[in-house]
């Protein structure tokens, strides 16, 4: 596992600052029920199943443990990610909503680390080198320990957070994908105003959709 992912990390190598450890959790286990019938993460986004290129581009910022949540569709997802250098974990009460798979996926974490990070599976757009940005933004928080990008005032992410904050997150105590987080946790968060609006993009509808692979048409 770890030699597989030195080679994701290879291309990008030395992206994540030398000292911060970052732990990756990656949510792909809801209901996509605004996409019309079909399972987001399994929708093909330049040739790969979307989670896939989601989960590639994170293993590409070699983060200290990669952990992906699945539920809906949960075998599926899992089998387009089996070779990668990640675990699946099955959140049992995804249908509950997005608050139960980040603490599933931080639950399940193992490896010790200084901050989590919090992305989300129909993210594909967001390369290892955006998350550089945010890792580098966060290594050099002095007080606040909750980094959460935004782009035009529009709040994205995905979010990183101080390991301290591992126990709340888990016992229900911290809400990191709550939009309230930026208002009941003032002290603790860092705003990221980001040159790029790929922080703030998401595919939650067929349009969505659409206008990602309009989007990645372009990039390429």
């Amino acid at each position: 596992m770890n030699a597989q992912r030195a080679s994701f990390g290879s291309a990008i190598a030395g992206l994540a600052p030398p000292c911060l450890r970052i732990s990756a959790v990656v949510l792909a286990a809801g209901l996509s029920a605004r996409m019309g019938g079909s399972a987001k993460m399994l929708l093909d986004v330049g040739g790969v199943p979307m989670i896939r290129r989601t989960a590639q581009n994170v293993l590409a910022f070699a983060p200290t443990e990669t952990v992906i949540v699945t539920g809906h569709r949960a075998e599926d997802v899992a089998n387009v990610l089996a070779d990668l250098p990640a675990s699946c974990i099955f959140n049992r009460d995804f249908a509950q909503g997005q608050p139960t798979s980040v603490a599933a996926g931080v639950r399940a974490l193992t490896q010790v680390c200084d901050a989590v990070m919090i992305m989300l599976g129909d993210q594909p757009l967001v390369t290892a080198s955006d998350i550089e940005r945010l890792a580098s933004l966060y290594a050099r928080l002095e007080l606040e320990s909750i980094l959460v990008p935004f782009y035009e005032s529009k709040r994205g992410n995905p979010i990183l957070f101080a390991s301290r904050h591992i126990p709340a997150v888990i016992g229900g105590g911290l809400n990191i994908g709550c939009r309230k987080l930026i208002e009941t946790r003032t002290s603790d968060v860092y705003r990221a105003e980001m040159e790029s609006d790929v922080y703030a993009l998401d595919c939650d509808t067929p349009e969505d959709y659409a206008r990602l692979l309009h989007r990645l048409e372009k990039m390429q």
